[in-house]
């Protein structure tokens, strides 16, 4: 932003990413949301930061706008508490030929305390878009946000606003369409389905449930549902009844006024319909589907409130979070939704924390790393990597872990400003032979209240089920077919990062001296170079120091049991900071406590410590440039002066009636061609100072400023300070070693002191006293010529005054800052003839007031811009960067070149690349690129840690980098690619270690896994798990297509790690239930169930959910539990539970009825068309599917199923097929669900397996290409005819007639052999694509952040 008027001779630029927030609060309402691809965003006051996990470190701080109100007063234009953020779910997009290049993958909604919702674009670090939410006169909280889907390319924010409000906003025009009122219910949390995008699901503090379905983006389109959930209620009613007089209307929401009564909870991402809800003491797990709680459990005396739960996005595990800083594990078991506790875990360690311990705000789980432990444990069985150059010596690479069955990442959040990366394990028993340090994984306790849990001799839980699990994630010499079960699990829990931001509310800020004891007469002329930190004293005692040239706390140390109400810097390695308590409101005595820090040992030493309380507080500190001397000031007693030797000693007290004192700063150094330092170069000729403007106001610091003034007449340790009495006088003092004298400088004229204002700041550099007072006056004086001048700010009183660094060859030397009483500040010049018109105004910083403000002395050229430090009173630190515009020689304000941030280690984090290098990269990552490319320590032999960045580090062909030529597109773009990408590569920054390990490991195994580690670095991964599905799929199609059942087929050895002979045992029975000891299929685990197309996949999902069902009671229970037992074939059982129907139950003919027509179809005498008419009859009633059963019972298996999809049950449907239908009859039933999973739930990668599955390759292709997917389209053929390939070829290991005949069959896939139009048409688009992808590369400039 720029200044208003057009002569200012300079600009001001926010360094929005040279900005830490303060901590989070409870006024946040617990909201964080990590992305797929890594980027954990949450609220710290009115801002929002956003860091990279991987490596713990913040990306950025996005500051929200304060309202737009005409409204005078100043609290209208702050910002408020933002209380809710989310990522969109919107993939890179790659649709170049049609569209510019955006970053919708990087938006982020987020509401504030005021109801406002802004869509803010992580690149521009600004709102791009306000939701239309001012339609209500009464300002409701946000409470929660989500994303749904309403059409396949773009999503609707749904949000709570209020205790009861829940709206629909279109996200392109942020129009409000639909709202939703609860009242007298009290909404809480809002979250999306999983398996259905359409679908969301809002809980109520009461256990109201709502389910909601969006099919388009008018109000008609929205269908809900309303369920209760029975919960305890009385604790809520009581807190309602204690604060009935103190909630501030209904603009308050439940996190504002319940802030310890949180309920949440989240969808099951292994089974749908199912939900864990969790209440302050009660665990519940619903099914939507039954519409009723299958279980619930109540936490036993002494565990915290729970705060949150989080289901392992592979395992099931959950993780629930407490109020009192504590995680406990709950694991389900086998045979039905009972889940029971496990462990319990401390959030909040006890060593290192202060007293009280801080809260635990949030907790999330990481769902980057789920996907690539599915690509790492599905091709963990294969042969080494060929490439000699990976090592596999990384403790965390969880490949070479043979016996670890789980790896998750949490991230909790506290209210001290840190930031924790937990890593939780779930490990075999034998795991625990080997050396404990090589993970460094901490015990497990285990509360008292868990009986059936028993503490291992290696301080992990044995678990005493008798349930097997496979071990998922083997190492290379694992056999196929090892198990691990519960009895041997060990759950360990270890802290792997950590990110400490700003611990408290700011009240103090400090900059380092720019000189140090040798900057005076033997020093020569420059001061020494000034260290880039910042120090901050905080209301909760704590100093944390900031480096300002990594953006982030270097170091933060408790000081002080209170607020540290002073801080300055002794040199450059010391602090010293004060903080007083009052004794007793009657005595009215404080006691002042005085602590001098070390920053590099962190060492605190008091001094001046005293026997009794004082009469007076410490009013401010006041530390000489060099760290020397300190000036203590006291209300209403003597000034202090103290030498600050290693055991400071006081040297004289000052009996004065100061109001302000202020030491001198370093004498402005002078060019090195001037004349030789031993010249005398005290000047006080009038002649040598520009002469008197004739406006009155005079230039007095351009000649001077180039002399020592009178430093000359100083020794090497005199140093001065200048001062303001209580009655308006001026003075200046000069300390030498014990002694202090006037330093005797020339007065201004008697004019110059006014009666009028009493003085409240100063800055004083030899030769120039600068003053402030409480009517906005700013008057400057000359020491040694007694030449001044004065101006009126017409603002209020002055509270700061800072003078600005100055380097040889400034023009001006007369450029301070001036803070306001009223939290504003300005800039001025005092050189310039009217430093008024020439101010750079900023009456109100954006969105926040300004607490304390000076310069960063780091400017070492002319040309470089002034940095301003700035504490907000939003418990912020920001930096100011303020550009020098010389209206003379006409030079106008250029953009900085951007400068890559130091980093302790580099920001591997691809989705913040450019968007074409972000595609460019992907491109890459399909086609093949070796290992070594990635030039990480792990991967690079002559990486050194010594190494200079971007050094290159030889001269070799990029193109020797690729594995092979690409087999489809231009030849050519892939060198382009990697030369483009070149910077980043010399960085080290595209990969991390650990997954370019795993990139390694997979890079020779085929397309179809290279595809999904490709789509799971960029965080989408429904595509990934479709490109793991795809060699099933194709192998499913082609085993049906040479009329051979799946289980004789050959090995594919497109995938070979995943064939029969290296899974585990496959649920192949029909018409049994599923023993709990059998092994399920390692492919059909966590969020791969999602992608399940085979008969015996879906007929074991449609089996495990049987079990939970058994103990509900009810007519339409019943109902639904007959409907699954025949839709797996169970006809017995499903007889049994209708002969149990009571006489008097309005179902009992119907079911008396169909009881007699499945007994029949077992008995074998069937009367088909007796049974068909009365299955018509049936049917008319749109609640029962009992014609459906009837269907079943005469073996008309297929209408039965058409009749399942017409009535919307998709996933019922699939499964009587798989367990009834064969060949083209399921082929056509699952080419039906996949048009409906594409066009109306808008999940394109479940639908694309499913018409894999069905044999429509065509019908594939046509939806990749309607989505506008070149890239995809592309990379889909060269996958299916690679898998081809390999399918032919394992024939060709048989030497029969029949493998020959199967063989020419199998000659070309249908639909997209290389003759098909279809296959050229998405050649020729994907070569377009390519082009437009190399010139939007070479267009666009490489950086990271």
């Amino acid at each position: 932003m720029s200044s208003p008027r057009a002569s200012t001779g300079s600009t001001v630029h926010d360094c929005w990413d040279c900005m830490l927030p303060g901590p989070p609060s409870r006024n946040n309402f617990g909201s964080a949301d990590l992305s797929l691809s890594a980027l954990l965003a949450f609220p710290s006051g009115s801002s929002i930061s956003v860091l990279d996990v991987r490596s713990m470190q913040l990306i950025v701080t996005i500051p929200i706008p304060p309202p737009t109100q005409s409204s005078s007063s100043t609290s209208s234009s702050l910002s408020p508490f933002v209380t809710s953020v989310r990522w969109t779910p919107l993939p890179l997009r790659r649709d170049l030929l049609s569209t510019e290049p955006s970053s919708s993958h990087l938006l982020l909604a987020a509401g504030d305390r005021q109801g406002r919702i802004a869509l803010l674009d992580l690149r521009l670090k600004s709102p791009i878009l306000w939701f239309d939410t001012d339609s209500s006169p009464s300002k409701l909280a946000i409470q929660d946000l989500a994303w749904v889907q309403a059409r396949p390319d773009s999503y609707l924010l749904a949000s709570i606003s209020g205790f009861s409000s829940l709206s629909l906003y279109n996200s392109s025009t942020g129009r409000c369409f639909w709202k939703y009122d609860a009242a007298p219910e009290v909404l809480s949390c809002i979250r999306r389905d999983p398996f259905d995008s359409r679908h969301f699901c809002v809980v109520g503090l009461k256990g109201f449930l709502l389910s909601v379905t969006v099919l388009g983006e008018t109000e008609s389109d929205v269908i809900i549902k309303e369920f209760q959930i029975r919960t305890d209620s009385t604790e809520l009613l009581k807190l309602e009844r204690d604060l009935a007089g103190g909630v501030s209307g209904n603009s308050s929401s439940a996190s504002a006024v319940f802030p310890t009564y949180a309920v949440r909870f989240a969808f099951s991402p292994q089974w749908r319909h199912i939900l864990f809800v969790t209440f302050p003491r009660e665990l519940v797990v619903f099914d939507l589907q039954y519409e009723t709680p299958l279980f619930s459990a109540t936490l036993p005396r002494g565990c915290g409130k729970f705060l949150d739960v989080l289901p392992d996005p592979n395992y099931e595990f959950l993780y629930c979070a407490h109020l009192d800083g504590k995680l406990s594990t709950w694991r389900r078991k086998e045979g039905g939704q009972v889940h029971i506790m496990c462990s319990m875990e401390e959030l909040m360690p006890s060593i290192g924390t202060s007293v009280p311990s801080p809260l635990v705000l949030a907790l999330v789980i990481s769902q980057s790393d789920s996907t690539l432990q599915n690509i790492g444990k599905l091709y963990s069985d294969v042969p080494h990597s060929p490439f000699p150059d990976v090592d596999f010596d990384n403790p965390f690479d969880f490949c070479d872990e043979p016996l670890l069955v789980s790896k998750t990442h949490l991230i909790s959040i506290s209210d001290d400003g840190k930031i924790w990366n937990w890593l939780l394990t779930a490990e075999g028993l034998e795991d625990n032979r080997k050396d404990d340090t090589n993970l460094g994984i901490s015990e497990v306790p285990v509360p008292g209240t868990n009986t059936n849990i028993i503490v291992s001799s290696t301080g992990g839980l044995d678990m005493k089920t008798g349930k097997q699990i496979e071990k998922i994630n083997g190492g290379r010499s694992r056999p196929s077919n090892s198990t691990v079960s519960h009895t041997d699990l060990v759950l360990k829990i270890s802290l792997v990062g950590q990110l400490q931001l700003l611990s408290s509310a700011v009240t103090m800020l400090a900059v380092p001296s720019p000189s140090s004891t040798a900057t005076l007469g033997r020093g020569g002329n420059y001061p020494v170079v000034a260290v880039p930190l910042v120090a901050l004293g905080t209301q909760s005692g704590t100093v944390d120091v900031v480096d300002v040239s990594a953006n982030a706390v270097a170091a933060s140390f408790s000081v002080h049991n209170g607020t540290v109400r002073g801080l300055r810097w002794l040199g450059n390695s010391r602090l010293v900071s004060f903080s007083y308590s009052q004794v007793s409101e009657k005595s009215g005595g404080f006691i002042n406590k005085l602590i001098v820090t070390c920053a590099r040992s962190g060492l605190n030493r008091q001094f001046r410590v005293l026997q009794k309380p004082e009469r007076a507080p410490i009013r401010a500190l006041r530390a000489s440039s060099s760290g020397r001397y300190l000036l203590i000031l006291l209300r209403d007693a003597p000034v202090e002066v103290w030498a600050m030797t290693k055991s400071p000693i006081m040297l004289r007290s000052l009996a004065l009636p100061f109001t302000v004192l202020e030491w001198t700063l370093p004498a402005v150094p002078r060019p090195a061609q001037n004349k030789p330092a031993t010249q005398s170069s005290t000047s006080s000729s009038p002649k040598d100072h520009s002469p008197v403007a004739s406006d009155g106001t005079s230039s007095p610091t351009k000649g001077s400023s180039d002399s020592k003034s009178s430093d000359g007449s100083q020794d090497d340790t005199s140093e001065s300070f200048a001062f303001a009495l209580a009655n308006g006088a001026l003075g200046v003092f000069e300390v030498h070693g014990r002694r202090i004298r006037d330093f005797r400088p020339k007065w201004p004229s008697s004019s110059f002191v006014s009666s009028d204002g009493l003085i409240t700041a100063m800055a004083y550099r030899l030769p120039h006293v600068v003053m402030g007072d409480r009517s906005g006056n700013i008057r400057w004086w000359d020491v040694t010529t007694g030449y001044s001048s004065s101006f009126n700010t017409h603002r209020e009183g002055i509270r700061r005054i800072k003078f600005s660094p100055v380097v040889p060859g400034d023009r001006s030397r007369g450029r301070v800052a001036v803070l306001f009483y009223d939290n504003t500040f300005s800039v001025f010049d005092l050189d310039s003839p009217d430093p008024l018109a020439n101010s750079l105004l900023q009456p109100q910083f954006p969105g926040t007031l300004v607490l304390e403000l000076d310069w960063l002395p780091l400017r070492t050229d002319k040309n470089d811009p002034l940095l301003l430090c700035i504490a907000g009173a939003d418990s912020s630190f920001r930096l100011l960067e303020i550009n020098l515009v010389d209206k003379k020689l006409g030079y106008t304000h250029q953009p900085r070149s951007i400068k890559e941030r130091f980093r302790p280690m580099p920001l591997c984090s691809p989705i913040l690349l450019p968007t074409p290098h972000a595609l460019a990269l992907r491109v890459i990552l399909q086609l093949g690129v070796k290992p070594s490319w990635f030039n990480t320590c792990s991967t690079t032999l002559d990486k050194r840690p010594h190494q200079i960045p971007g050094t290159p580090k030889s001269n070799d062909d990029l193109r020797s980098y690729l594995i092979d030529l690409p087999p489809v597109g231009d030849p050519v773009v892939p060198e382009l690619l990697l030369k483009v990408l070149e910077p980043y590569r010399k960085e080290g920054c595209i990969l991390d270690d650990e997954r370019a390990k795993l990139y390694a490991m997979v890079v020779n195994k085929g397309f179809s896994v290279r595809f999904a580690f490709a789509a799971a670095i960029f965080g989408e991964s429904s595509e990934a798990l479709f490109w793991l599905q795809l060699p099933r799929a194709l192998n499913h199609l082609m085993n049906k297509m040479v009329n051979k059942s799946p289980q004789k087929t050959p090995a594919s050895a497109s995938v070979p790690e995943i064939d029969d002979a290296s899974m585990l045992n496959r649920i192949t029975s029909k018409g049994k239930s599923v023993s709990g000891t059998e092994k399920k299929d390692a492919m059909n685990e966590g969020q791969l169930r999602l992608m399940a197309f085979e008969p015996e996949d879906l007929w074991a999902n449609a089996s495990e959910r049987i079990p939970w069902h058994e103990k509900l009671e009810g007519e339409d229970a019943i109902q639904n539990r007959v409907h699954e037992l025949v839709s797996i074939g169970n006809l017995e059982a499903a007889v049994s539970l209708l002969l149990s129907t009571p006489p008097e139950s309005n179902y009992f003919s119907a079911n008396a009825l169909r009881a007699v027509a499945l007994s029949s179809a077992v008995s074998k005498s069937l009367l088909e068309l007796a049974v068909k008419v009365v299955a018509a009859n049936m049917v008319r009633n749109d609640r029962s599917l009992s014609g459906t059963h009837l269907l079943c019972a005469v073996g008309r298996y297929q209408e039965a199923c058409s009749q399942l999809q017409d009535a919307g049950c998709w996933t019922d449907a699939a499964t009587l097929a798989a367990t009834h239908l064969k060949g083209s009859d399921y082929a056509r039933v699952l080419l039906r669900w996949a048009s409906h999973v594409l066009r109306a739930e808008h999940n394109i990668w479940r639908a694309l397996i499913l018409y894999v599955a069905a044999g429509a390759l065509q019908e594939a292709l046509a939806a990749l290409r309607e989505a506008q997917q070149p890239d995809t389209a592309a990379m889909f053929i060269l996958a299916c005819r690679e898998i081809h390939a390999n399918f032919i070829s394992d024939l060709g290991n048989c030497d029969d007639e029949s493998s020959s005949l199967i063989r020419d069959k199998l000659l070309n896939l249908p639909g997209i052999g290389p003759e098909s139009e279809d296959v050229m048409a998405v050649s020729e688009y994907y070569g377009q694509y390519q082009r437009k992808l190399v010139h939007l590369c070479m267009d666009s400039q490489p950086f990271s952040e």
